[in-house]
């Protein structure tokens, strides 16, 4: 994950809309969720925004059509492959969540879409059983954009934010640490100043001392 994470980072131009897409929809369509978090690539997205590399309201229109897009494929794999689906090795450690989710379906029905946007093996799972439920493609579809809606733009404008306030706070420690750096040469120049002038009263004082003492008068002899 951190080699992708700073991949991203070293994006630049359109191409991130691309790569940020790519993997927002392949979290459900293709079950990348399971080893990619979709969340983490469209906060790194809004840290480049914050940096003027791409345009935040284009950015947030391409992750919520990626987002609503790759989870009706989800969703239509669920519908044509469902039990073959549920049967996938990979699915066997993760038993126990799948169950949840399917609990959770049972329970809110198309609510569970818009919840388990926001839980990352969720957010890959839901579209797939909501489309082995059978459940109607135009509710889900509605759940489905309003996720996708609150998740892409919620967590977008999260890594906006936090890349603006990481900028504002390397300006403001650039200028502290300048100020400090004077405060410190000019201390130290204080520090030099007095240290010179004790030094140079000390030597005038010996010197008046020395001036001041009586001389001693010559032997004349009887």
């Amino acid at each position: 994950m951190g080699h992708i994470t700073h991949a991203l980072l070293n994006l630049h131009g359109p191409v991130i809309y691309g790569v940020v897409a790519a993997l927002v929809f392949a979290e459900a369509a293709l079950f990348f969720g399971f080893v990619f978090p979709g969340e983490t690539a469209i906060v790194v997205a809004g840290v480049l925004a914050s940096q003027h590399r791409v345009s935040l309201p284009v950015l947030m229109v391409v992750i919520v059509l990626s987002a609503v897009i790759g989870d009706s494929v989800g969703y239509e794999i669920g519908r044509r492959y469902g039990d073959r689906l549920l049967g996938m090795k990979v699915l066997h450690k993760h038993r126990p969540k799948v169950d949840k989710a399917h609990g959770l379906l049972r329970r809110r029905g198309a609510v569970a879409v818009f919840l388990g946007r926001f839980t990352a093996l969720l957010r890959a799972l839901m579209p797939a059983l909501a489309g082995s439920a059978k459940m109607p493609y135009g509710r889900f579809l509605a759940f489905n954009a309003l996720g996708g809606i609150a998740w892409g733009v919620g967590y977008t404008t999260g890594g906006f934010l936090a890349g603006a306030a990481f900028e504002q706070a390397a300006q403001w420690a650039g200028r502290v640490l300048a100020i400090a750096v004077a405060a410190i040469a000019v201390a130290a120049f204080i520090v030099w100043s007095v240290r010179r002038k004790r030094r140079e009263n000390a030597v005038a004082a010996e010197e008046n001392a020395t001036a001041d003492e009586p001389k001693p008068v010559p032997d004349l002899g009887p």
